[in-house]
């Protein structure tokens, strides 16, 4: 399963990167293109922004702050992957949605003087411009989220009914 994830981390993060470079020689000339529309209902724009900050503007100019945070972030699920891999799928797919999602913004806030470059605009109402790295971000966090609420438990209770009936099994050989 590691190398599943490291080879789907790469894969994310190379897509991200082709997308940011299609922006920044394409779009960036033409600043807004439709991209998905029904009649005259506009549902999604491509439109070029370069960012500072994290969320919805928020820490703008407060690059090495970003980059702190979002490497803390990194190790926690570099260390969570590692470590408990063979838990749950889902659990290691939301891993490795965020870790994908953090390099790519983190490699644009190294390499591109502290600025992410964003693209999606949400048309149908008012709505920040974000990027293919965000989706990941925010589809694993959501995924993990899931995970913790749902799956998680269920995991700790089979392990302890395993743990129950291993004991007893071992205790009934003992006293037979």
């Amino acid at each position: 399963m590691l190398i599943f994830a490291i080879v789907t981390v790469v894969v994310l993060v190379g897509i991200d990167q082709l997308i940011k470079l299609w922006a920044i020689y394409v779009l960036q000339e033409k600043e807004t293109m439709p991209f998905l529309h029904i009649g005259d209902f506009e549902i999604l724009d491509l439109t070029y922004l370069e960012n500072s900050g994290a969320v919805f503007g928020s820490f703008a100019g407060m690059r090495w702050l970003l980059v702190g945070c979002t490497s803390i972030m990194l190790i926690a699920c570099i260390w969570g992957l590692v470590r408990y891999h063979e838990r749950s799928r889902v659990m290691c797919i939301s891993l490795i949605l965020i870790l994908a999602g953090g390099i790519g913004n983190l490699i644009d806030r190294l390499f591109r003087g502290g600025l992410v470059v964003d693209y999606f605009e949400v048309k149908f109402f008012d709505f920040a411009i974000f990027n293919f790295a965000d989706c990941c971000v925010v589809v694993g966090i959501f995924l993990f989220i899931f995970y913790l609420l749902f799956i998680d438990s269920k995991i700790d209770k089979k392990k302890k009914a395993e743990a129950e009936a291993a004991r007893s099994q071992k205790e009934s050989v003992s006293n037979g």
